[in-house]
């Protein structure tokens, strides 16, 4: 199984990612998406699973998700204190022992694995800070879960 990672869209998908995405069978977005006609954009490509991002006024997507995919369970919340998350965040982390937590919002790719559980920050995909580009991730889920980074060109 193949599923498409991305966050921090902010309002616009780059052409590229259509190409990236082109074989996934599921997105997940960590939110910062803009209107939602940026979902039913990606969803042109695969199912969606999404969540607000603290610019996301009135979306109506929830704060935090949680999504199996080939055995292995992925919670999905945009802000997510890592190392050390904190509040209703940590409680949710530890109610559902997720295999990944994937998150947005600092517009850096992270990739850890800690406690047994994977960290994955995609990066933005449209507005990447400091010296780093923008991305997306393609999880590759065979028995364990592997991550290919797909750097965007600056737009």
């Amino acid at each position: 199984m193949r599923i498409g990672v991305i966050s921090d869209t902010h309002g616009r998908v780059p052409a590229e990612v259509h190409s990236a995405f082109r074989d996934v069978d599921h997105i997940l977005h960590a939110g910062d998406v803009g209107p939602m006609e940026i979902i039913w954009e990606l969803e042109s490509l695969a199912p969606v699973s999404a969540v607000c991002g603290n610019t996301d006024y009135e979306t109506g997507l929830p704060e935090t998700r949680v999504d199996e995919f080939a055995g292995k369970k992925f919670l999905l919340h945009h802000i997510v204190d890592f190392p050390e998350p904190t509040g209703a965040v940590a409680k949710r982390i530890a109610d559902e022992n997720p295999d990944a937590v994937v998150f947005g919002h600092t517009h850096v790719f992270c990739h850890k694995k800690r406690s047994g559980i994977l960290w994955l920050n995609p990066g933005s995909a449209c507005q990447p800070r400091g010296e780093h580009p923008a991305s997306v991730v393609i999880v590759e889920i065979a028995g364990g879960i592997e991550i290919q980074v797909v750097p965007l060109p600056p737009g």
